[in-house]
Protein backbone atom coordinates (compact mmCIF):
# COMPACT_ATOMS: atom_id res chain seq x y z
CA UNK A 1 0.00 0.00 0.00
CA UNK A 2 1.64 3.07 -1.46
CA UNK A 3 1.55 6.57 0.85
CA UNK A 4 -0.79 8.15 -1.47
CA UNK A 5 -3.70 5.84 -0.22
CA UNK A 6 -3.20 5.97 3.16
CA UNK A 7 -6.20 7.06 4.80
CA UNK A 8 -6.35 10.89 6.15
CA UNK A 9 -6.97 10.31 9.21
CA UNK A 10 -3.29 7.97 9.31
CA UNK A 11 -0.41 10.23 10.77
CA UNK A 12 3.23 8.42 9.93
CA UNK A 13 4.42 7.93 6.14
CA UNK A 14 4.41 4.03 6.67
CA UNK A 15 0.98 1.71 6.73
CA UNK A 16 1.03 -0.51 10.36
CA UNK A 17 1.78 -4.04 10.18
CA UNK A 18 -0.09 -6.55 10.78
CA UNK A 19 1.45 -9.49 12.53
CA UNK A 20 -1.42 -11.53 12.07
CA UNK A 21 -2.70 -13.85 9.00
CA UNK A 22 -6.62 -13.35 10.60
CA UNK A 23 -8.73 -11.84 7.57
CA UNK A 24 -11.08 -10.58 10.12
CA UNK A 25 -8.51 -8.15 11.55
CA UNK A 26 -7.66 -7.19 8.10
CA UNK A 27 -11.22 -6.24 7.25
CA UNK A 28 -12.16 -4.55 10.50
CA UNK A 29 -8.13 -2.50 10.13
CA UNK A 30 -9.35 -1.84 6.02
CA UNK A 31 -13.30 -0.99 7.33
CA UNK A 32 -11.29 1.74 9.59
CA UNK A 33 -9.60 3.23 7.19
CA UNK A 34 -5.93 2.22 8.51
CA UNK A 35 -3.51 1.34 6.06
CA UNK A 36 -1.48 -2.13 7.49
CA UNK A 37 0.43 -4.44 5.47
CA UNK A 38 0.73 -7.57 6.64
CA UNK A 39 3.73 -9.79 8.28
CA UNK A 40 2.80 -12.86 9.97
CA UNK A 41 4.59 -14.17 13.08
CA UNK A 42 5.91 -17.66 12.92
CA UNK A 43 5.93 -17.99 16.93
CA UNK A 44 4.36 -21.68 18.26
CA UNK A 45 0.69 -20.52 20.17
CA UNK A 46 0.66 -23.13 21.86
CA UNK A 47 4.30 -23.03 22.91
CA UNK A 48 3.52 -19.54 24.55
CA UNK A 49 0.07 -20.78 26.28
CA UNK A 50 1.61 -23.74 27.79
CA UNK A 51 3.47 -22.25 30.54
CA UNK A 52 0.58 -19.62 30.96
CA UNK A 53 -2.00 -21.72 31.46
CA UNK A 54 -0.30 -23.88 33.76
CA UNK A 55 0.28 -21.24 35.96
CA UNK A 56 -3.72 -20.84 35.85
CA UNK A 57 -3.54 -17.95 33.88
CA UNK A 58 -7.57 -17.08 32.38
CA UNK A 59 -8.67 -16.39 28.84
CA UNK A 60 -7.77 -12.43 28.65
CA UNK A 61 -4.16 -12.91 30.03
CA UNK A 62 -3.54 -15.62 27.65
CA UNK A 63 -4.73 -13.73 24.90
CA UNK A 64 -2.82 -10.73 25.97
CA UNK A 65 0.27 -12.68 26.21
CA UNK A 66 -0.07 -13.66 22.54
CA UNK A 67 -1.07 -10.64 21.04
CA UNK A 68 1.90 -8.68 22.40
CA UNK A 69 4.66 -12.01 21.74
CA UNK A 70 3.23 -11.70 18.18
CA UNK A 71 4.19 -7.73 17.72
CA UNK A 72 7.07 -7.98 19.34
CA UNK A 73 8.64 -11.13 17.30
CA UNK A 74 7.62 -8.98 13.83
CA UNK A 75 9.05 -5.91 15.66
CA UNK A 76 12.16 -7.31 16.12
CA UNK A 77 12.74 -7.82 11.91
CA UNK A 78 10.80 -4.68 11.13
CA UNK A 79 13.03 -1.83 13.03
CA UNK A 80 11.19 1.55 12.69
CA UNK A 81 7.94 0.15 12.16
CA UNK A 82 4.58 0.37 14.03
CA UNK A 83 3.32 -3.26 14.40
CA UNK A 84 -0.15 -5.03 15.72
CA UNK A 85 -0.42 -7.96 17.60
CA UNK A 86 -4.01 -9.70 17.79
CA UNK A 87 -5.32 -12.74 19.24
CA UNK A 88 -8.66 -14.30 20.62
CA UNK A 89 -9.38 -17.05 23.00
CA UNK A 90 -12.17 -18.96 23.71
CA UNK A 91 -13.19 -19.90 27.54
CA UNK A 92 -15.69 -22.10 28.58
CA UNK A 93 -15.40 -22.80 32.81
CA UNK A 94 -11.49 -23.91 32.99
CA UNK A 95 -11.53 -25.13 29.45
CA UNK A 96 -9.98 -23.34 26.52
CA UNK A 97 -10.81 -24.35 22.98
CA UNK A 98 -8.52 -23.95 19.74
CA UNK A 99 -9.27 -24.37 16.14
CA UNK A 100 -11.16 -27.83 16.07
CA UNK A 101 -9.68 -30.69 13.94
CA UNK A 102 -11.67 -31.77 11.31
CA UNK A 103 -15.23 -32.66 11.41
CA UNK A 104 -15.22 -34.95 14.76
CA UNK A 105 -13.60 -31.90 16.47
CA UNK A 106 -16.08 -29.48 15.59
CA UNK A 107 -18.83 -31.77 16.53
CA UNK A 108 -16.93 -31.97 20.12
CA UNK A 109 -16.76 -28.17 20.09
CA UNK A 110 -20.37 -27.72 19.56
CA UNK A 111 -21.50 -30.19 21.50
CA UNK A 112 -19.25 -28.63 24.76
CA UNK A 113 -20.63 -25.11 24.30
CA UNK A 114 -24.42 -26.31 23.90
CA UNK A 115 -26.75 -25.05 26.49
CA UNK A 116 -23.62 -22.95 27.66
CA UNK A 117 -22.26 -19.84 28.09
CA UNK A 118 -18.20 -19.05 27.04
CA UNK A 119 -16.31 -15.99 26.73
CA UNK A 120 -14.61 -14.52 23.61
CA UNK A 121 -11.48 -12.84 25.27
CA UNK A 122 -9.73 -10.37 22.00
CA UNK A 123 -6.74 -8.87 22.88
CA UNK A 124 -4.16 -6.59 21.00
CA UNK A 125 -0.67 -4.66 21.31
CA UNK A 126 1.11 -2.51 19.39
CA UNK A 127 5.04 -2.87 19.32
CA UNK A 128 8.05 -0.86 17.99
CA UNK A 129 11.56 -1.90 18.30
CA UNK A 130 10.73 -4.19 20.57
CA UNK A 131 9.05 -2.09 22.78
CA UNK A 132 5.10 -2.72 23.34
CA UNK A 133 3.62 0.47 23.39
CA UNK A 134 -0.11 0.04 23.50
CA UNK A 135 -1.88 -3.30 24.94
CA UNK A 136 -5.73 -4.06 25.61
CA UNK A 137 -8.38 -6.86 25.27
CA UNK A 138 -12.11 -6.67 25.72
CA UNK A 139 -14.28 -9.62 26.21
CA UNK A 140 -17.79 -11.01 24.89
CA UNK A 141 -20.27 -13.19 26.28
CA UNK A 142 -21.83 -15.82 23.75
CA UNK A 143 -24.67 -18.02 25.25
CA UNK A 144 -25.40 -21.15 22.86
CA UNK A 145 -28.71 -22.34 22.80
CA UNK A 146 -29.23 -26.25 23.38
CA UNK A 147 -28.18 -28.25 20.66
CA UNK A 148 -29.54 -31.70 18.94
CA UNK A 149 -27.22 -33.80 17.55
CA UNK A 150 -29.35 -34.08 14.27
CA UNK A 151 -29.30 -30.16 14.40
CA UNK A 152 -25.26 -30.35 14.71
CA UNK A 153 -24.89 -32.04 11.91
CA UNK A 154 -27.48 -30.62 9.66
CA UNK A 155 -25.20 -27.42 10.45
CA UNK A 156 -22.09 -28.68 9.96
CA UNK A 157 -23.27 -30.10 6.64
CA UNK A 158 -24.66 -26.19 5.89
CA UNK A 159 -22.03 -24.37 7.00
CA UNK A 160 -18.87 -26.60 5.47
CA UNK A 161 -15.05 -26.73 6.14
CA UNK A 162 -14.97 -23.58 6.85
CA UNK A 163 -16.03 -22.98 10.21
CA UNK A 164 -13.19 -25.79 11.14
CA UNK A 165 -10.80 -22.93 10.85
CA UNK A 166 -12.98 -20.73 13.57
CA UNK A 167 -12.41 -21.70 17.14
CA UNK A 168 -15.67 -22.66 18.41
CA UNK A 169 -16.44 -24.02 14.87
CA UNK A 170 -19.05 -21.24 14.36
CA UNK A 171 -18.40 -18.05 12.45
CA UNK A 172 -21.09 -15.33 13.78
CA UNK A 173 -21.18 -13.30 10.67
CA UNK A 174 -22.92 -16.70 8.68
CA UNK A 175 -24.85 -19.18 9.93
CA UNK A 176 -23.08 -19.42 13.15
CA UNK A 177 -25.61 -17.43 14.34
CA UNK A 178 -28.13 -19.93 14.12
CA UNK A 179 -26.64 -21.30 16.98
CA UNK A 180 -27.20 -18.60 20.04
CA UNK A 181 -29.67 -17.43 22.04
CA UNK A 182 -27.75 -14.54 23.70
CA UNK A 183 -24.76 -12.37 22.22
CA UNK A 184 -23.42 -9.43 24.82
CA UNK A 185 -20.51 -7.34 23.39
CA UNK A 186 -18.76 -5.76 20.55
CA UNK A 187 -19.21 -7.31 17.43
CA UNK A 188 -15.34 -6.28 16.64
CA UNK A 189 -14.26 -8.59 19.87
CA UNK A 190 -16.32 -11.33 18.70
CA UNK A 191 -14.48 -10.81 15.21
CA UNK A 192 -10.91 -10.92 16.96
CA UNK A 193 -9.59 -7.53 17.76
CA UNK A 194 -10.85 -5.18 20.59
CA UNK A 195 -11.44 -2.46 17.24
CA UNK A 196 -12.16 0.49 19.91
CA UNK A 197 -9.75 0.63 22.35
CA UNK A 198 -7.14 -0.21 19.53
CA UNK A 199 -7.92 3.36 17.92
CA UNK A 200 -8.40 4.99 21.27
CA UNK A 201 -4.88 3.70 21.90
CA UNK A 202 -3.37 4.59 18.80
CA UNK A 203 -4.78 8.17 18.78
CA UNK A 204 -2.85 8.51 22.06
CA UNK A 205 0.17 7.77 20.48
CA UNK A 206 -0.27 10.29 17.97
CA UNK A 207 -0.59 7.41 14.87
CA UNK A 208 -3.87 8.79 14.23
CA UNK A 209 -5.07 12.57 13.94
CA UNK A 210 -7.51 14.49 16.87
Amino acid sequence: MSARSFHALWIPNEPLILASGSSARAQMLKGAGIPFEIDKPTLDEREVEAPLKAAGANGAQIAAALAQAKALEVSARRPGRYVLGGDQTLQIGDDFLVKPEGRAGAKEHLGLLSGRSHHLHAAAAVARDGNVLLATNDKATLTMRALSDDFIETYLNAAGEAVFGSVGAYQIEGLGLHLFERIEGAHPVIMGLPLHALITGLRNLNLLRE
